[in-house]
């Protein structure tokens, strides 16, 4: 069973998170919005460098390795978001990485589930991606769609794998994620304005402080889970965590007139079973 502390912490990361990710969403030119997402994290891993202890080296080659996975994730986003509604890719993106990080903990951690978490996390990830799949535009799954945001579900569940042997072997949650938030930020960056080059600038202005909000909102979604991993198992926190689904699709129906309906508050409760689940192991 996660200690209480640690599903609060979880909980509270699954809202923050929804809610960037609608921040990144709503600015129509994608670029822009992952670029200033990205500067925005950035500039809050700045403070956390500055007041957190250095990393321990032994997390620095996971720390590295995350941080060229969470640049590919945001390209894998930006094409998500492009090909389906957000209550659709946001809720398949997310929905596929808790079963991949069940096998990852197993394999890399030597981690063992008890059979309610096994289940658990099964069911949570059954619900969250029957979540993506009733409805969308046309209410019919799109392929390419399904396609890009299972592909950003792999790159999350090798990320959250990797964080989670790196922020053990660093000794300071605090600056495993400041550390992380710059490297990642300048990367994302970077490969932003190789593809827009000037045309970026014009894009950004208009938007710029929805985005920077963005990119402080994630620090916070992800310091926060990177803590819990330090305090429970992989696998539950990040079925746990993908909870940000229910209100991610909430969101996009309240927000961006995206269908919802009884078959997705189906899917919602069948969610709420498997964290009861998880949280009898």
């Amino acid at each position: 069973m996660l200690p209480l502390s640690v599903v609060i912490a979880v909980c509270i990361a699954a809202v923050v998170h929804a809610c960037w990710n609608a921040i990144a969403h709503a600015i129509t030119d994608r670029w822009a919005a992952i670029a200033l997402v990205a500067v925005g994290g950035a500039g809050c891993g700045v403070i956390l460098i500055a007041v957190a202890p250095l990393p321990a080296r032994a997390s620095w080659l996971p720390l590295g390795i995350s941080a060229a996975i969470h640049v590919a994730y945001m390209m894998l986003l930006i094409l998500s978001y492009r090909l389906a509604d957000f209550g659709q890719a946001y809720p398949l993106a997310r929905g596929t990485s808790p079963l991949l990080v069940a096998v990852g903990a197993t394999v890399l951690v030597g981690e063992h589930l008890s059979p309610p978490q096994v289940c658990g996390v099964a069911v949570v990830s059954a619900g969250l991606v029957s979540v993506a799949l009733l409805g969308g535009k046309g209410g019919r799954p799109h392929l390419p769609a399904i396609g890009a945001a299972v592909a950003t579900g792999v790159s999350i569940a090798t990320y959250t794998t990797v964080d989670g042997i790196g922020v053990r072997l660093s000794g300071s949650a605090p600056g495993y994620t400041g550390w992380l938030m710059v490297t990642e930020g300048i990367g994302t960056v970077v490969v932003a304005l190789a593809v827009r080059r000037r045309e970026l600038w014009p894009s950004v202005r208009p938007v710029w402080v929805r985005g920077l909000t963005g990119g402080a909102l994630s620090v916070l979604a992800y310091g926060l889970v990177l803590w819990a991993q330090t305090r429970g198992a992989l696998a539950p926190i990040a079925a746990l965590r993908e909870t940000s689904i229910v209100v991610g699709a909430i969101i996009g129906a309240l927000f961006f007139h995206e269908r919802f309906g009884r078959p997705r508050i189906v899917a919602t409760a069948v969610v709420v079973i498997g964290i009861a689940l998880l949280n009898l192991g």
